[in-house]
Order: structure tokens, then C-alpha cells, then sequence
């Protein structure tokens, strides 16, 4: 029963921070110094990944309809690939990045300084880009995207590797500095997320099974629980945020990052976590 209740903390929390620019990786390293899921080290590398498909899975009943090309007008069906076609150019830094480094980022990043360094770095800029956008030109519609920019905010998803980053935080402040608004740059980063994350899953699966590991029942309990929790806190979290966004700015996110960074921070050089 513990386990399943830290299955459904973890579940929660990545619901929340993977959409929100807050850093779920972060926050899920954060969660595991203080509530570590009794769980064997290769199961639990593969679980925080593995729970993001019940998020992903949630932008999919959202935004089923939308991004779905069959059954439509021609108009519309290519509209549609003309989407997916953004979302497949900006997805490719990401792949090329992760499968050259997951394993060194893993081994030497996870840790609380280099989260609240993230933190606090990417709060800032949050802060300082809210004040500057006023003054530029905004893409207001993703069918509008041109590819150029679509590509640069794959670049900019790169940078979510790095933990404490938050990789709708990097897509949503790559997509704002290359001049889309701020409910374009959420929906781009969600629908990103998608092949991003269920790539992300596939990789981290096969090293788990390729090495000849097996889940028990009970491992494979709890994967399902943390993924189904993810994918109810996601729906909520989603609809909010885009709600959110439409009335207000980023600037509450970055506040919340530069204090949380600093809490981090000062407890991780005194030793507490």
C-alpha cells in the first residue's frame, strides 16, 4: 500500500510539472530525496519515464480531434500534416541530443545543485522575456508556424535535458523568443511532447528490457498506477494552463522557480537533501 501511494505522489507530480514550466524531472529528483519509492535503481530509472505516457496520453484525448488527419475535409487533412510536419522537424534535435547523451546527463546532471541552478537560471529568464515580448510581433496560430521556427523550438527542447530545465519551459520560452504567443507556444509544446516523451519511453525501455531485466507484478503495478495518476492530473492541468495563459503572463512561473531554486539550493549546500 505505501508504494502505491508514493506511485500515486509521483503520479501527481509529474501531471503537474510536465506541463507547467516548472521542470518535472526536476521535481521528480527532488521527491525521491525526500520520498524515495521503495523500488529496486533500474525500475525506478524506468518508471520517471515511463509515467510520462499517461501524461502524453492526456494531450491525446484533449487534442484528439485536432491533431487526428483521417476522416476530414482535404483542406483540413492538410492542415493537419502541415502540423504534424512542424512537430516532427522540431522533435529531431531532441532525438539526435538523447540518444548521444541520456546516458551522461543521467550519470553526472541529477542532481539537487545543477535542479536549483536550472531553476533559478530559467525563472529569470521567464521574468526578463515577459518584458521584453511586449514589444515583438507574435505567430498567434500553429498552422502559421513557419519551419524555421518550428526548428528552433526543437532546438530549444534540448536544453530539457538538462534537469531542473522543464522541457515544456525551455519549448515554451524558445517559442515565445522567436515570436509566437503565449497560447501558440503552450499548444506547440504540448503536442511536442508527444513524440518527444513516447520517444523518450521506447529508449528507456529497451535499455531496461535489453539488459535482461523483467518486471514483477508488482512493479508492474505500480508503473500503472503512477502512469494512470499522471494522465487524470494532466487533463486538469492542461485545460489550466492554456486558460491561464490566455488571461496572464509567465511571470508567476518564474517567481515560483527563482524561490524554489534558492530553497533548493541553500538546503542542498547544507547537506539536508
Amino acid at each position: 500500500m505505501a508504494e502505491l501511494l508514493c506511485a500515486v505522489l509521483y503520479g501527481i507530480l509529474e501531471g503537474i510539472t510536465e506541463w507547467l514550466p516548472v521542470s518535472s524531472t526536476g521535481h521528480l529528483i527532488l521527491l525521491d530525496r525526500v520520498v524515495r519509492l521503495p523500488v529496486r535503481e533500474a525500475f525506478f530509472s524506468l518508471f520517471e519515464v515511463v509515467i510520462q505516457l499517461g501524461a502524453i496520453l492526456a494531450v491525446a484525448v484533449l487534442y484528439g480531434r485536432r491533431l487526428w488527419p483521417f476522416g476530414r475535409s482535404r483542406v483540413e487533412r492538410t492542415e493537419v500534416l502541415r502540423l504534424w510536419a512542424r512537430i516532427a522537424l522540431a522533435t529531431l534535435p531532441s532525438v539526435v541530443a538523447g540518444l548521444l547523451l541520456d546516458d551522461l546527463l543521467e550519470s553526472h546532471l541529477h542532481t539537487p545543485a545543477v535542479v536549483a541552478t536550472m531553476l533559478i537560471v530559467y525563472g529569470v529568464a521567464f521574468l526578463f522575456l515577459e518584458k521584453w515580448q511586449k514589444r515583438t510581433p507574435f505567430v498567434g496560430e500553429l498552422g502559421n508556424i513557419p519551419l524555421h521556427i518550428a526548428f528552433w523550438v526543437g532546438c530549444f527542447q534540448v536544453l530539457a535535458l538538462i534537469p531542473g530545465t522543464s522541457r515544456s519551459g525551455a519549448t515554451i520560452l524558445g517559442g515565445m523568443l522567436v515570436g509566437l504567443a503565449r497560447p501558440a507556444a503552450a499548444e506547440f509544446s504540448f503536442f511536442l511532447g508527444i513524440p518527444t516523451m513516447l520517444g523518450a519511453g521506447v529508449l528507456r525501455c529497451a535499455k531496461f528490457f535489453g539488459a535482461g531485466l523483467t518486471l514483477t507484478s508488482r512493479e508492474a503495478l505500480i508503473l500503472a498506477v503512477g502512469a494512470l495518476t499522471a494522465f487524470v492530473t494532466s487533463l486538469f492541468v492542461i485545460r489550466f494552463l492554456i486558460e491561464f495563459v490566455r488571461r496572464h503572463s509567465f511571470a508567476p512561473f518564474g517567481i515560483y522557480r527563482i524561490l524554489l531554486g534558492g530553497a533548493v539550493l541553500c538546503a542542498a549546500l547544507s547537506g539536508v537533501i
